[in-house]
């Protein structure tokens, strides 16, 4: 089976096109390719598909087999895939996800799709949209919450999957893994969560690194930075109806909150890495 490498900010993926060939894929076998030893190695397997309601069909699955609902530098990958090659000409794009349909941006030059911009919808802020436990109209924000024996505020967003958005004045690695392991699985989120923390350096700017449901430490993540951007706006940290520039350890990315928080815009670059072919083994076990 034919596979792609892709990455948008070091946020890598294993594509697969189910446009072009018959892919069958089940947990098991995504822990596999996704395996950095042992596989390929990624944060996540894409798969490509037709549309009865959009112009593609997008799947994500985490690396360790899980299915998501939504991943905003997966589907900039996928964007990317499609257009360069050759499956559409189009540089205006909807993609259906289990979050819903997407719209695309591609922003062209020499036949590359240079920046990927990408309507993600309306950020969801109650509690059993989310989900997370407690009254479903409620919200949850910069809610005091125990986690490992330590106290923490969190203030949690859904766009089209759960997040736990963390504000500290200074971002260390160590309590990013410590912290976001046992926070992904706490007991308020039926579901798990992502997590973020953020450091705002300005109005319009802010750094966040990431732990991601059913990854781990990853280098960036497109859902957790609109997901960071709106909780930042909500608490009065970021400005609304201006580009903010988030910045991950693999690189940044342009966030748009609108101010009636009905619509969040994202754009950045992602790259084809490499691609191949995958063994039986990897596909279907030793």
């Amino acid at each position: 089976m034919r596979f792609w490498k892709f990455q948008g900010l070091g946020n890598d993926y294993v594509l697969l096109d189910a446009t072009r060939q018959a892919v069958e894929v089940d947990g098991e076998a995504v822990r596999r390719i996704c395996a950095r030893r042992f596989g390929v190695g990624a944060d996540g397997l894409l798969v490509v598909e037709r549309s009865s309601v959009a112009d593609f069909r997008m799947r994500i699955f985490n690396a360790d087999g899980t299915e998501a609902e939504m991943c905003g530098n997966g589907i900039r990958c996928v964007a990317k895939y499609v257009y360069e090659h050759g499956l559409t000409e189009k540089t205006k794009l909807s993609i259906e996800t289990l979050a819903g349909v997407k719209r695309l941006v591609l922003t062209v030059n020499g036949g590359k799709a240079v920046r990927i911009g990408v309507y993600m919808g309306s950020p969801q802020l109650k509690r059993g949209r989310i989900p997370m436990l407690g009254p479903p109209e409620e919200t949850c924000v910069e809610e005091a919450v125990e986690v490992d024996g330590e106290k923490l505020k969190i203030t949690c967003v859904s766009m089209g999957n759960p997040h736990a958005i963390v504000f500290v004045d200074k971002i260390k690695k160590a309590d990013v893994i410590r912290i976001g392991r046992r926070l992904e699985r706490h007991k308020l989120f039926p579901k798990g969560t992502n997590v973020e923390f953020l450091r705002t350096i300005s109005p319009t700017s802010a750094e966040m690194q990431v732990w991601e449901r059913g990854v781990g430490y990853t280098l960036a993540c497109g859902t957790g930075a609109c997901a960071a951007a709106v909780a930042g706006a909500i608490t009065g940290r970021l400005r609304v109806g201006e580009n903010l520039v988030i910045h991950m350890p693999g690189g940044t990315l342009t966030i748009r909150v609108e101010e009636n928080l009905q619509d969040i815009y994202m754009e950045g670059p992602v790259e084809e890495v490499f691609e191949g072919v995958l063994g039986v083994a990897v596909l279907k076990g030793p």
